[in-house]
């Protein structure tokens, strides 16, 4: 299944920080989204769009630390990375604390702005796959039926057939029954790929 484009986000009152910011990350290769304030950039519904953000920690109207939270309570996964003035450290730290991948001092080193893009996009990356093997797995074991998924949990806690026999109260020809339709369900071969699909599911 392929990505979505990811974009990057810059999120600063200052146009001139925005105009550069945005020439220097399409020269990167980057498809660039710029807003002149947090609750423009929210408004927009930019916080739907696959990416990462790089928000100034001042700006009126809502902080980088306030949109930085409201992403949080919206349980929105963009990484975000706060770009600060000196007297701002302690600020940035918190926003560190946070998740935030990074803080950047104004004015800012490119190589290191660079690098923390890098790797937010890479964190986020990372973030979309694991939200689509969740979705796959979770269809596979949907399939199941009610017994069916019992006698999965089962297996994948490493009981043989004759203890699940004995747990649900069946015989172990009705289990050998059920745990073959799981295996043709999920499209499992044997147990450890049952155990990996099971895990991928939490």
């Amino acid at each position: 299944m392929p990505q979505p484009e990811l974009t990057l986000a810059i999120v600063d009152d200052d146009e001139a920080v925005r105009d550069a910011l945005s020439a220097l990350f399409q020269a990167e290769g980057y498809p660039v989204a710029t807003y002149p304030s947090a609750i423009g950039f929210l408004e927009a519904g930019a916080d739907s769009v696959p990416g990462c953000v790089i928000a100034d920690i001042n700006m009126p109207g809502m902080t980088g630390l306030e949109l930085q939270a409201e992403l949080a309570r919206r349980s929105c996964p963009l990484p975000m990375i706060i770009l600060t003035g000196q007297g701002d450290v302690p600020k940035a730290v918190t926003a560190l604390k946070a998740g935030a991948v990074d803080f950047i001092e104004k004015p800012f080193a490119i190589d290191a702005l660079v690098r923390a893009v890098e790797t937010a996009m890479a964190r986020f990356g990372h973030t979309l796959r694991h939200q689509a093997e969740f979705q796959a797995a979770q269809s596979r074991l949907e399939t199941l039926s009610t017994r069916e998924r019992e006698v999965m949990d089962l297996l994948v806690a490493g009981h043989p057939n004759k203890v699940i026999a004995w747990t649900l109260g069946i015989s172990a020809r009705t289990v050998e029954n059920h745990r073959a339709r799981v295996m043709e369900k999920t499209g499992c071969d044997n147990v450890p790929a049952l155990i990996h699909l099971s895990m991928a599911a939490t």
